[in-house]
């Protein structure tokens, strides 16, 4: 569908939203709500899978100006002091002391009182399916989605162990045809690199010196080089996450010709590393200048 052939969205009317999974660059989709919010888009449904989940649940629950301002005030050390690594577990890591700091910005509602309505995507490994959490305690919803495997440890919800959502639905719009919204707008967090192929994302936010000598700032390169921060020498995180990168771009492909949405943003898949999280402010400017471009060559 082209931008030309695409029905006009007029502002106000009922809109329902798709945020795609992409490790921290689904960060990049605050700055797409933010620019739909300046132009009177009426969000009422958001379906979201791994970071997109985060990013809508926040939203969902009137809280993304606070997360916004909390993340864009971290660094570096301050992600890696967050991280909690486990040992004899699926998993590199356990989530909880994250889950725990983005708990104290947001608040813990339960799914079913925010008042837009929200579904997290989730995959249930045993019986190989998606999982629709659209009731109970937010962050159990939250946490399940973005369990990317092999990173975190899958999280329990109704007796089933859960992992990120991106598995199976890296573009949920699927979860969005229960709403009673107009139109679909959807977030595609795969789109061509800004750089060319094979030139990978530049680091940025790194501590300085002393951070780097302190034992927190050596187990952090620890973790980081075991998420593959040297662009030189991939990591086997990095390989897996670039590996699961690659089949959930092709899986967003066929969901989107399968049932295209009236618009499409998005964003460059080179636009951070999976993990570069402490890359807030930059990458809400890269979501807020996609959407504003998608915007205005659709007419809107």
């Amino acid at each position: 569908m082209t931008p030309a052939e695409a029905p006009k969205i007029a502002r106000k009317e009922k809109v329902a939203l798709a945020l795609g999974a992409g490790g921290a660059r689904g960060l990049a989709q605050i700055g797409v709500i933010e620019a739909l919010d300046a132009r009177g888009f009426d969000i009422v449904t958001i379906a979201g899978a791994s970071s997109g989940a985060l990013v809508g649940g926040v939203f969902a629950a009137g809280k993304l100006g606070d997360f916004c301002k909390a993340l864009e005030g971290m660094d570096r050390a301050d992600f890696l002091r967050l991280v909690d690594p486990v040992i004899g577990r699926p998993g590199l890591l356990r989530g909880t002391r994250l889950v725990d700091a983005m708990r104290e910005v947001v608040g813990d509602p339960m799914i079913e009182a925010l008042p837009i309505q929200f579904t997290a995507v989730a995959v249930d490994l045993v019986r190989q399916r998606e999982v629709w959490l659209r009731q109970g305690p937010l962050w159990d919803a939250l946490r399940a989605s973005f369990a990317i495997p092999g990173l975190f440890t899958p999280h329990v919800v109704h007796g089933r162990e859960l992992v990120d959502g991106g598995l199976l639905a890296p573009l949920p719009i699927a979860a969005t045809r229960m709403s009673d919204a107009h139109r679909l707008i959807a977030v595609d967090m795969h789109g061509w690199p800004e750089r060319p192929p094979g030139e990978p994302a530049e680091l940025h936010g790194r501590g300085g010196a002393k951070d780097r000598e302190s034992l927190g700032g050596r187990v952090g390169d620890w973790i980081e080089r075991k998420l593959g921060g040297d662009p030189d020498d991939m990591g086997l995180t990095e390989a897996m996450s670039r590996a699961l990168d690659t089949m959930q771009a092709q899986i967003a492909r066929v969901q989107l010709a399968l049932d295209p949405p009236e618009l499409v943003i998005r964003i460059p898949r080179d636009a951070c590393q999976f993990y570069e999280f402490w890359r807030a402010k930059e990458l809400v400017e890269v979501g807020r200048a996609e959407a504003e471009k998608a915007l205005d060559a659709a007419g809107y």
